[in-house]
């Protein structure tokens, strides 16, 4: 993973740890975002700092994307709450402790097909799934945008406070003006997509509804008119790539 083009080793080499030495250094960090949805994450930040999302619905709950920590305190509170239905990751980045996660809730890992050779610890947890579309539960939908990864996944829940929520990862990036988000194929090594696959991306979503888009971490959250920044940033984003930018 690391000597791929959308990923680097650090000037210091690589750096290796253990699950037991992160739960020595590091405990959870849970968060509510909305009623039905919660952050999990943990502090002090670890690598490139990303949390996960629990969702839960009546017809169960599922863990979105995955963090490297599995903690007791994690533990318990996922459980207080029902316990896991599935997991479902955005993409390899995110993979983390997917297997720890799924054997110890039981749970299925959906991955999507795309990216199965970036799995590199096999386990009957794991589903691949392929198409273009993924029902988990009712009102939670997988759907594949590809993008940042082959496989890139985005996950569409139809409930909550308002008029349904979108959860991205970075396969569609919340940036930091959290009134936009754009797109790349790698974010440290600024390598961009091209026209036509944010044109894809932009299509794929284009038909569904959400208010509310919720990114990989707990600052990078579109609160309202979700829909309408997406739209905008990427017309924005294809301006951008034709030589336009407002305000030159």
């Amino acid at each position: 993973m690391c000597l791929d083009e959308r990923q680097y080793v650090g000037s210091e080499g690589q750096i290796w740890t253990t699950p037991d030495e992160l739960r020595q250094q590091h405990q959870a960090d849970i968060r509510e975002e909305e009623p039905g949805l919660t952050g999990i994450g943990m502090k002090p930040s670890f690598a490139i700092g990303q949390r996960a999302l629990l969702l839960e619905t009546p017809d169960g709950n599922v863990l979105w994307d995955c963090i490297p920590l599995l903690a007791e305190e994690m533990v318990s509170f996922v459980r207080s709450r029902g316990g896991l239905a599935a997991i479902a990751i955005s993409h390899p980045h995110y993979y983390a402790s997917l297997v720890e996660w799924g054997s110890t809730f039981g749970a299925r890992v959906y991955l999507h097909q795309a990216d199965s050779r970036w799995v590199m610890r096999q386990d009957p947890c794991i589903h691949f799934w392929s198409g273009e579309e993924c029902e988990l539960l009712p009102d939670v939908n997988l759907l594949r945008l590809g993008g940042h990864f082959a496989g890139g996944t985005v996950l569409h829940w139809r409930g909550g406070e308002k008029e349904g929520t979108l959860l991205s990862g970075d396969v569609v990036q919340v940036v930091a003006d959290r009134r936009w988000l754009s797109f790349m194929r790698s974010y440290p090594n600024y390598i961009p997509l091209s026209s036509a696959e944010v044109q894809a991306i932009r299509d794929r979503l284009e038909p569904l509804k959400f208010d509310r888009i919720y990114g990989a971490w707990y600052d990078r959250v579109v609160a309202s008119q979700g829909k309408e920044a997406f739209r905008r940033s990427a017309e924005r984003y294809l301006a951008a790539l034709r030589g336009l930018h407002a305000g030159d």
